[in-house]
């Protein structure tokens, strides 16, 4: 018996929404992550991308556990000399909560072509509303 191998033109691919209110924020973008790479299917295929599209929805209202909150921080070079720019989560969830979840999301994914395509599929937004309710998302509970 030979081991099956699935390919990328045969995979359905199915809409799903997660409810980050009041959820830990590296829970959610974990489970965002297992949904993006396709983990979660019986015919799973390390070396295709066999993920599915994930809608993240109250990115707002996402906690962060412990002190995160004040100390954890969000760092990035903009390619200039002295160009390391940081900023506390603290601002980042009051400013922007959609990158923050975008960014958990990011790093937890593979560093190659599968894991950028993946990345196209999540959308984030910080309100209850989304505009893909003619995917027929289904709501998923973790």
């Amino acid at each position: 018996m030979s081991t099956f191998m699935a390919k990328a033109e045969t995979i359905e691919r199915k809409w799903y929404v997660l409810d980050a209110q009041g959820k830990p924020l590296g829970k959610v973008a974990a489970a965002a992550a297992t949904i993006l790479r396709g983990k979660n299917r019986p015919e799973f295929t390390p070396h295709v991308d066999c993920g599915e599209y994930v809608i993240v929805i109250n990115a707002d209202k996402a906690i962060l556990t412990g002190k995160k909150l004040e100390q954890k921080k969000y760092r990035y070079h903009t390619g200039y000399i002295g160009g390391l720019k940081e900023i506390g989560y603290k601002e980042l969830m009051s400013k922007n909560p959609e990158k923050a979840i975008f960014l958990a999301v990011k790093g937890m994914l593979p560093k190659n072509t599968i894991g950028r395509k993946s990345l196209l599929r999540l959308k984030v937004y910080a309100g209850e509303a989304h505009q893909h309710a003619a995917q027929q998302p289904e709501n998923l509970e973790f």
